[in-house]
C-alpha cells in the first residue's frame, strides 16, 4: 500500500560534511526533493562543482545564492542571484554551480525539487544518507 513519505527540514537534516552541509532528501516516483543547508565556518572550505539533472526548482528558504550556468572555470553563461524567500527554475540538463550567501547566523538554506528524481537523493525505498556533492568528482 503506497504511504506518504514525510521529513522536517528543520530537525531531520543529516551531517555531510562537519559544521559546513546537512540536507536531508525524498524521492518519489517522478521528482525528488532535497533540502540542503550550508553553515559558516565550514561552508565556505567547500569547493564549487558543477552538476546537471532534471528541472529544479530551488527555494531559497534563508540566506541566498548565486547559480552560475556552465562548469566551474569558465566563463558563466548566465549568473542568477536568489535572496532569502527567492524561487528560481533551472533548465534540464544544464551544467550548473552554485556560491551561497549567508544570513546573519550564517547559514544559507535551499529547497530544491527535481524531476525526474536526482540520481544522487537516493530512490524511493532508499533516500540517500551520503549525499555529498564534492564526492568523486560528480
Amino acid at each position: 500500500m503506497p504511504k506518504c513519505q514525510v521529513f522536517s527540514f528543520t530537525d531531520d537534516l543529516i551531517e555531510m560534511a562537519p559544521h559546513a552541509l546537512s540536507m536531508r532528501s525524498v524521492v518519489g516516483e517522478t521528482l525528488s526533493i532535497g533540502v540542503v543547508k550550508f553553515t559558516l565556518p565550514g561552508a565556505t572550505a567547500l569547493p564549487s562543482k558543477h552538476h546537471a539533472h532534471g528541472e529544479e526548482a530551488s527555494f531559497q528558504i534563508t540566506g541566498g545564492c548565486l547559480i552560475s550556468m556552465g562548469e566551474v572555470g569558465s566563463q558563466p553563461l548566465h549568473q542568477t542571484e536568489l535572496g532569502d524567500g527567492g524561487v528560481m527554475m533551472i533548465p534540464a540538463d544544464e551544467q550548473h554551480y552554485g556560491e551561497s550567501r549567508y544570513d546573519m547566523s550564517g547559514v544559507s538554506m535551499r529547497l530544491n525539487v527535481v524531476t525526474p528524481p536526482r540520481a544522487d537523493y537516493g530512490t524511493k525505498d532508499k533516500p540517500t544518507t551520503a549525499y555529498h556533492p564534492l564526492e568523486d568528482g560528480k
